[in-house]
């Protein structure tokens, strides 16, 4: 038997460290939460990505009594961006989210779903997307999708 050992990595930085492009896309990602309509959970989560010309689209998580067909933030994100902007690659995503205690302490990942939709937007444009993931405790800020999703099922695994 051979072992394989899968390694991300990923920065842990204060709101205060990051680039002012960063600062706006987490501030943008923290008031997207207030969009959210989360009646059963309680869980706001807001996102918000750039464009490669600069735009920045938003989403909230959007419940529904039958769960699965809420939405992600996330996807709600970049479903918007690519019906809307589907020429231009989104170059960076921030997450945040809330619960009845306010910002979360420590930052959320995205869910398998939501990886899957950002690795396929890495595919469709051929680059990395920044992914900036927010709390009280810090942002980690990571440099692909790849990094939380590192066995990935893309269109060359189907050949």
């Amino acid at each position: 038997m051979k072992k394989i050992i899968i390694k991300s990595e990923l920065s842990l930085l204060k709101f205060e460290e990051l680039d002012d492009m960063s600062k706006a896309l987490v501030k943008n990602a923290i008031e997207a939460t207030d969009k959210s309509y989360s009646p059963y959970s309680h869980f706001k989560v807001g996102a918000a990505l750039r464009l490669e010309d600069g735009t920045i689209v938003i989403g909230a998580n959007q419940e529904n009594a039958a769960f699965p067909v809420t939405m992600c933030a996330e996807r709600a994100a970049i479903f918007n961006a690519q019906s809307n902007h589907p020429e231009l690659a989104i170059t960076a995503i921030a997450i945040a989210a809330k619960n009845i205690e306010g910002l979360v302490k420590t930052p959320v990942s995205p869910c398998g779903s939501c990886r899957q939709v950002i690795l396929e937007m890495e595919q469709r444009y051929q680059r990395n997307i920044k992914i900036l993931l927010c709390g009280t405790d810090g942002i980690y800020v990571i440099d692909s999708i790849k990094d939380l999703l590192p066995l990935s099922f893309v269109d060359e695994s189907m050949h």
